[in-house]
């Protein structure tokens, strides 16, 4: 039997950087945070896949208070993240949102569903 697909590791170049932008997706994904960012994006019509409009957009930082309080953004993070280190907050979001809880998938089903 052939061996399974293994991700290799990549290490993380800006740690600091890196894991407050990752902090900062977990937030949005964790309730109450999630209804509110889900909601921001049902109603400028973002869906949740297109990270390059949710970084555009400013809405991880609009539904997560930390990193607002501390004057950043999620763009500006994302600027400073050597592109490695891009990659992997990136999927890293992909994977967090797969992971939210059904009954916010259902009720925002729209903003899962545009591309």
């Amino acid at each position: 039997m052939a061996p399974g697909f293994q991700q290799a590791t990549i290490k993380v170049e800006n740690e600091a950087v890196f894991t407050e932008f990752r902090d900062a997706v977990n937030r949005v994904f964790t309730a109450p945070e999630v209804e509110k960012f889900l909601r921001q994006l049902k109603k400028k019509g973002v869906g949740v896949r297109d990270f390059e409009a949710v970084l555009a957009g400013g809405f991880i930082e609009r539904a997560d208070a930390a990193l607002a309080q501390a004057g950043k953004t999620a763009k500006g993070l994302w600027e400073i993240l050597p592109l490695s280190d891009q990659s992997q907050v990136k999927e890293f979001y992909l994977e967090r949102l797969e992971q939210v809880d059904v009954k916010w998938r259902a009720k925002f089903a729209t903003v899962y569903r545009v591309f």
